[in-house]
């Protein structure tokens, strides 16, 4: 048994006919599909549904996955609280699944539930198996804040746990695409929001799933897209396989891209085929360990400093001291600095100080090197299998100064600080997804806690960036 298929299927309840009393005619070939996809599940009579949902709970460095024996749910937000769905979870699959993630450093499992009742991301999809099917017990996966290679890896556990049980398992990868293709729709438009949905629906079509991991993060979230990581978890279940695919439809008249495909694994007699040039995770990675061993080669000083108290510190848990053969500015001048860290594109740390707190440069970039890998709130400690995978920066800070209006700033040339009484916020300039200084402003304030709204204090400064 395992994996027998799996489908890419959007969830926007105005499809139900109580909730869309007629809209729902806009998107005829999408429910079409929808009601394709309900028979063919209903064909395949997986004792298992894995559903993957962006509307279940989620965390940044967690992957959620529904406890309990059952959970309901109902489209009373939507208008249609008559409409109502109840599953039964597959409590031993569950179990397993957090296990076999934690084996391969994922962190997953069923702590941190915020709401039990099902979410319409689930219930969407759902409404069209049942129509057709219902003899199966449901497994309810999140997403996360980690990186998309994650949740590719996350795909491959939930294939092995499939074949450890024996389970007869279908995966529905729950996502609509961008909402952002047209100025009168919910979120308005840019530019990305059509360019995501051709690619996305070209390599969803294609089954080229090596490509999903290939995408920018910049790009999807300029394109208001909600279902890439629910793709890209089906993706991983499928690795190492060629399925036969099929785009049944796309549709966006409402501003909001729907798209459906369908995924059927093709068997041997004895197993499903796998062929090698589809290892598609092992040759992302390959290529961005040859990317990280090339960059890391030509890093400079103080980038190598960052890296060698990051390793340092991984392996015996102290801070290194000052290291001999610097550059003497390290050594003779005070600055603040920040060191930023990324893992496969995705931040993974960021720590600095605006103003010099240490005896030397050199001192400054040990002390939040440390703090970057380990301190930094909004995500868990680098752990040591990491640091391999990290690509690090250090932006050296100059002198700040005051400025009377946002005129002055250039998000390329100036970072920010924004002040609010005991309230401080602090912005790089020149990154990625920032474009204009009201968004660096923004951000800025976010991070301060000051509302939007509020008049701050301004002050920009420029940075040397070393990589």
């Amino acid at each position: 048994m395992g994996i027998l298929a799996g489908f890419m299927l959007p969830h926007p309840p105005l499809i139900i006919p109580e909730i869309g009393r007629g809209e729902e005619q806009k998107i005829h070939s999408t429910t079409l599909s929808c009601q394709q996809a309900g028979r063919e599940i209903a064909a395949l009579r997986p004792d298992t549904i894995v559903l993957l949902s962006p509307h279940q709970t989620m965390y940044a460095d967690y992957f959620h996955i529904s406890p309990g024996r059952s959970a309901r749910g109902d489209f009373g937000q939507f208008g249609a609280k008559q409409v109502c769905l109840e599953v039964s979870y597959d409590t031993e699959f569950v179990t397993y699944l957090g296990g076999v993630a934690g084996s391969h450093h994922l962190h997953a499992g069923t702590l941190g539930e915020r709401e039990k009742k099902l979410d319409h991301g689930t219930m969407v999809p759902l409404y069209f198996v049942n129509q057709y099917y219902t003899e199966y017990r449901l497994v309810r996966v999140g997403l996360s804040g980690f990186p998309l290679t994650a949740h590719y890896r996350l795909g491959q556990c939930i294939r092995e746990v499939s074949e450890i049980l024996g389970r007869k398992t279908v995966i529905i990868a729950s996502g609509d695409l961008s909402h952002r293709l047209k100025e009168d729709g919910p979120y308005g438009y840019r530019k990305e929001g059509p360019e995501y949905d051709a690619r996305i629906m070209d390599v969803m079509g294609r089954g080229a799933f090596g490509e999903l991991l290939e995408f920018p993060e910049s790009f999807c979230e300029t394109a208001g897209e909600c279902g890439h990581r629910s793709f890209t978890i089906l993706a991983g279940a499928f690795d190492g396989t060629r399925p036969e695919v099929r785009r049944l439809s796309y549709e966006g008249p409402f501003g909001v891209g729907y798209g459906v495909c369908t995924y059927h694994a093709r068997k041997t007699e004895e197993s499903p085929s796998r062929e090698e040039n589809r290892n598609f995770l092992e040759q992302f990675e390959a290529r961005e360990k040859e990317r990280l061993r090339a960059r890391q080669e030509k890093e400079d000083p103080y980038v190598k400093l960052a890296r060698h108290t990051i390793e340092t510190y991984l392996r015996t848990g102290k801070r290194p001291s000052v290291p001999e053969g610097l550059p003497e500015e390290l050594y003779s001048r005070r600055a603040g600095a920040f060191v930023s860290l990324k893992e496969d594109g995705k931040l993974r740390g960021c720590i600095g100080t605006i103003q010099a707190v240490q005896n030397s440069l050199a001192e400054e970039i040990i002390r939040n090197a440390v703090s970057a890998c380990s301190e930094d709130p909004r995500f868990p400690p680098v752990e040591p299998w990491e640091a391999g995978r990290l690509t690090i920066s250090v932006d050296v800070l100059g002198d700040t100064e005051r400025i009377s209006s946002p005129g002055e700033l250039d998000v390329e040339r100036y970072g920010v600080i924004v002040t609010k009484g005991s309230r401080r916020g602090l912005l790089l300039p020149n990154l990625e997804g920032v474009d204009t200084v009201e968004q660096q402003i923004a951000i800025a304030k976010q991070k301060a806690g000051i509302p939007e709204q509020e008049t701050v204090e301004l002050e920009r400064f420029e940075v040397v960036r070393h990589y």
